[in-house]
């Protein structure tokens, strides 16, 4: 399949607005590949070679510094990553690797820089895009400077209830717990009693199997603001 054959990439708000030749040409020089799990697909400190967007699978976006390595954010289908490297042409913040077999697009960087000098709805995308990943990283810096360990992991429950929660209340972790961990900037340890706190508050754990029996009494505690965990906005 030709990359620009994929209506799911033609839909993603970078390139919705972007006038046919130009959307065509930039998949003509792009790049559709599938990486197995756990491969390494770029290092902090590398140029920005590629604008990768996941069609399918997950990637992992960390960084690491004095021997200790944290979990920055996932990208599920269909994201894209690393936009603003691409865009200044400078080195990757972050690192990146699968989490799954994952099919990925790969568009050029430079390609990329000339069709944002040439196609005017394609700039205004950009900056819709990189406005919403500075809002998300000011949520993301404001849950982890204004709650506590425990708060962080309830909001982050509700979420994943709200999104993932079957007929039964009842909803698997998306992640690993040391990947949760490292997510919401704790360790594996932490992780461990802050679900041992919340047990008060319906929080029943059985591995990756989470159900809350008490919705309101995790609320209460958690105290969700949309200004915080309301999501693309």
């Amino acid at each position: 399949m030709r990359p620009s054959d994929l209506p799911q990439v033609r839909a993603l708000r970078l390139f919705d607005s972007m006038e046919d030749e130009s959307f065509a040409a930039l998949m003509q020089a792009s790049y559709l590949q599938t990486f197995p799990a756990q491969l390494d697909l770029i290092h902090e400190g590398e140029p920005a070679d590629f604008l990768y967007v996941v069609i399918e699978g997950c990637v992992e976006l960390y960084a690491s510094s004095n021997g200790r390595e944290a979990t920055m954010a996932m990208v599920h289908p269909v994201g894209s990553f690393i936009l603003a490297a691409v865009l200044k042409d400078v080195a990757y913040l972050m690192s990146a690797r699968t989490c799954a077999r994952s099919k990925l697009l790969l568009i050029p960087a430079q390609n990329v820089r000339d069709a944002l000098g040439s196609d005017d709805g394609f700039a205004r995308a950009i900056v819709q895009e990189l406005a919403g990943c500075y809002r998300g990283v000011v949520k993301e810096y404001k849950s982890l400077k204004l709650r506590t360990s425990v708060e962080q992991l309830a909001n982050r429950l509700l979420r994943y209830n709200k999104e993932r929660c079957d007929a039964h209340g009842a909803f698997e972790l998306p992640y690993d717990k040391k990947t949760l961990a490292s997510l919401l900037g704790m360790t594996p340890e932490n992780l461990s009693r802050s679900f041992n706190t919340l047990k008060p508050y319906g929080v029943e754990v059985n591995g990756a199997q989470i159900k809350l029996t008490d919705v309101k009494a995790l609320e209460a505690l958690a105290k969700p603001h949309p200004l915080i965990d309301e999501r693309g906005n």
